[in-house]
């Protein structure tokens, strides 16, 4: 077993710790500061915990957008098709996959997402399996996420008001979209991976949770007060 000096102490002293008990120190020291990062992800490594939302919200993203992009090649081959997730009048995503807004940028927005949703589902593959990823890298991801989070946003502005429905598959989108856009944010500040202001650093790091619940909030109320008078005439 390879062992370490502790820290502050010369390398010939006589004291040192083992693998084992360096791991048990940064969990005590973690456990006293939650916004302190780890040599491990100073290193460029992350908790299991985000590696897993990585890998099964990525994939979950993944699924979804190909489906978009399925609808949306049934109805190009046949715009009478019935499509299995146009459920009633509110929910369906007929209207969404044909719309303007659904290729704002001149490429499908659903061939965009099965392409970055296969990144971010890559990404918490290689973090499940130990590996540290390069800083640029979390700089990426980190840029990624505020697109993502844009790009949401702009698009829950769009079926709130112009196109007034609600899409299945865009639904699971932003479901997915938002826990992994606040965990790689608050994981990339905690590895000082970009400059931040310390309050802001600590708020996200320690109040992920909070942030995540909170916006979750404001969209399902904002979908239950827009679509007042339709959730009515469903029910």
């Amino acid at each position: 077993m390879s062992q370490h000096p502790r820290a502050g102490e010369a390398t010939g002293s006589d004291d040192v710790l083992t693998e084992e008990e360096l791991l048990a120190e940064e969990r005590a020291l973690a456990e006293l500061d939650p916004a302190r990062p780890t040599e491990h992800q100073l290193a460029g490594g992350a908790p299991r915990g985000l590696g897993w939302l990585l890998t099964v919200g990525g994939a979950l993203g993944t699924w979804a957008a190909v489906m978009l992009v399925l609808s949306q090649q049934t109805l190009l081959r046949d715009p009478d098709a019935a499509l299995g997730c146009d459920l009633n009048p509110l929910i369906g995503c007929g209207k969404f996959v044909l719309s303007w807004q659904s290729a704002a940028l001149g490429v499908p927005n659903a061939l965009l997402g099965t392409i970055a949703f296969s990144i971010v589902t890559a990404s918490g593959l290689a973090l499940l399996g130990g590996g540290r990823l390069p800083r640029f890298y979390w700089v990426l991801l980190m840029v990624g996420s505020v697109l993502a989070a844009a790009s949401i946003t702009w698009f829950q502005y769009q079926a709130f008001v112009n196109l007034r429905g609600l899409c299945p598959y865009c639904l699971v989108v932003w479901a997915v979209t938002i826990p992994i856009v606040v965990n790689v944010l608050a994981r990339g500040l905690q590895g000082r991976h970009v400059p931040a202001p310390e309050g802001l650093r600590r708020f996200l790091v320690q109040d992920r949770a909070l942030v995540i619940v909170v916006w979750y909030a404001v969209v399902l109320f904002l979908i239950g007060f827009v679509f007042w008078d339709q959730w009515m005439l469903i029910l």
